[in-house]
């Protein structure tokens, strides 16, 4: 049986537990039989592969290659991936360009079939380095098999780092594009469920007038300090916490749904509480 994270809190809670023991916790789940075959697997056969159709045609190398993106789910959507990989990145128009979720383009860049340069899988570190983000991208999926909102503030604290490093602004398109971290923005800076219904622009202004409300600046380069990581995590979680407790109150939630629309500084107050730690 293999290791399954622990976290026995909720919320904030959970998230600094789980901060305390990360290390310990991914160590004794890099030790899982299953995950240790599927790398070994991959480390071994995965040089000799030379082409998007070898790689779709292997499912147990597909499997780690679309894990360690954040892409497990399509691993049946095999002549999706291989369009994926064929076109490449280099051309504005091509496939992975044209998708909204930035994982595939970093996907197929990364593996190279379709770019002027060719197949990357024999080069010097490539299965080390897929391997790595397989093992972190798989704890996280083991993490949100008991709380999905941690495997979200997972992804949004690993994310941000490198979303953080693009030219300033531009980014903000491949932030509302990931679905994973478009939700824990949403929800940290309280926007509505119909946000993601109005033009994609006016949701960017929106981002950015938030951000900079919050941190000084609007462009992303905000994420690279740390603490503006965490504050955006620990609103997330807050109001996830929040609205987890309303609607575990069951038909008691409506009331409390008109006392907060009447008032909302009792709710306000323990979201600030919450929050507080940034």
């Amino acid at each position: 049986m293999s290791f399954q994270p622990t976290i026995p809190l909720p919320g904030i809670a959970g998230w600094r537990f789980l901060e305390r023991t990360q290390a310990a916790q991914q160590a004794a789940f890099d030790k899982g039989a299953e995950l240790k075959r599927d790398i070994a697997y991959f480390e071994a056969n995965i040089g000799g592969v030379t082409s998007a159709a070898e790689l779709v045609g292997d499912r147990r190398l597909l499997k780690v290659a679309l894990g360690a993106f954040g892409l497990e789910g399509e691993l049946d959507k095999r002549a999706f991936i291989r369009k994926v990989l064929e076109e490449g990145t280099t051309e504005p128009r091509a496939f992975a360009n044209r998708l909204t979720e930035p994982a595939y383009a970093k996907l197929s860049e990364a593996f190279g079939f379709g770019d002027p340069g060719g197949a990357r899988t024999g080069e010097s570190g490539f299965a080390a380095r897929i391997t790595d983000a397989y093992r972190t991208r798989a704890f996280e999926a083991a993490v949100g098999e008991t709380s999905n909102d941690l495997r979200l503030a997972m992804n949004f604290r690993r994310e941000m780092v490198e979303m953080s490093r693009g030219p300033d602004g531009a980014n903000w398109f491949s932030v509302l594009g990931s679905k994973p971290l478009r939700q824990v923005f949403e929800k940290a800076y309280g926007l509505p469920a119909a946000f993601a219904k109005i033009d994609v622009d006016r949701q960017r202004e929106v981002m950015r007038d938030k951000t900079a409300a919050l941190f000084g600046t609007d462009k992303l380069t905000a994420f690279q300090d740390p603490a503006a990581v965490e504050k955006v995590i620990n609103r997330f979680l807050a109001r996830a916490q929040i609205e987890a407790g309303a609607a575990a109150a069951g038909p008691a939630s409506a009331a409390l749904t008109l006392l907060q629309n009447a008032s909302g500084e009792a709710s306000q107050g323990l979201f600030n509480l919450l929050a507080a730690r940034s």
